[in-house]
């Protein structure tokens, strides 16, 4: 799923693979290429295995942005629930700095009081830090579309909507019928922009200046 140049969301396509790697994302980049898509300015994802990687072989200029909503959910599994309100308090002084350098200090203050009870809370913070804080070098309205991969999963909360009478489909075809009627009827409401997209393409203007300057506002 992406954003286009008019700040629609827009249904890029649906594969079915048998596991997620490399080589599967790779085809699926591949066969986005092959159907016209010359650039991607910023991606989103949530870490699949294999995806950052496949992403940056096939749209070498594309940052790449890892969902911090996934990277909060995932430190939760870690915390015992008494604790997690003010683990949590202090985990946002951390996504919700102002910019990069104030991350890497409120990371250091968090592995300093934290790290010895629930290191694997805090280790994908650190060890993710290249693509998770790739979000601070934009403006705070790019940053909202770009620091989760909610859009993508309202979508698939949609198509289940119209698949889950149906556990099993006697082959792949079937599947992607199904799913891509599924796709046409939720599509349909995205008929307007995001709000504020006049707002958020003169910031990729500034961002971008020599790979988007030519798209205007329709």
């Amino acid at each position: 799923m992406g954003l286009n140049s008019d700040g629609r969301k827009e249904v890029l396509g649906l594969w079915i693979g048998k596991e997620e790697c490399v080589s599967f994302w790779r085809e699926v980049l591949n066969d986005i290429k092959a159907r016209g898509v010359k650039d991607i300015l910023l991606t989103v994802t949530d870490n699949l295995k294999g995806f950052t990687q496949a992403i940056q072989a096939s749209f070498s200029k594309a940052s790449t942005q890892i969902c911090v909503i996934h990277m909060i959910r995932q430190s939760f599994g870690y915390v015992a629930y008494k604790i997690r309100k003010t683990f949590s308090e202090d985990l946002k002084m951390l996504y919700k700095a102002p910019n990069k350098e104030m991350a890497e200090e409120y990371l250091v203050s968090l592995e300093e009081k934290w790290l010895h009870c629930y290191p694997s809370a805090l280790k994908p913070w650190r060890t993710n830090w290249e693509n998770w804080t790739n979000f601070f070098d934009y403006t705070p309205e790019i940053r909202r579309i770009i620091y989760t991969t909610n859009a993508i999963e309202n979508l698939n909360k949609n198509i289940r909507k119209y698949t889950k009478n149906k556990t099993q489909f006697p082959d792949d075809k079937s599947a992607i019928k199904s799913i891509y009627l599924a796709c046409l009827k939720v599509s349909k409401t995205w008929c307007k922009p995001i709000p504020d997209w006049g707002v958020i393409l003169n910031d990729f203007h500034m961002a971008f200046p020599d790979r988007c300057s030519h798209i205007k506002i329709k």
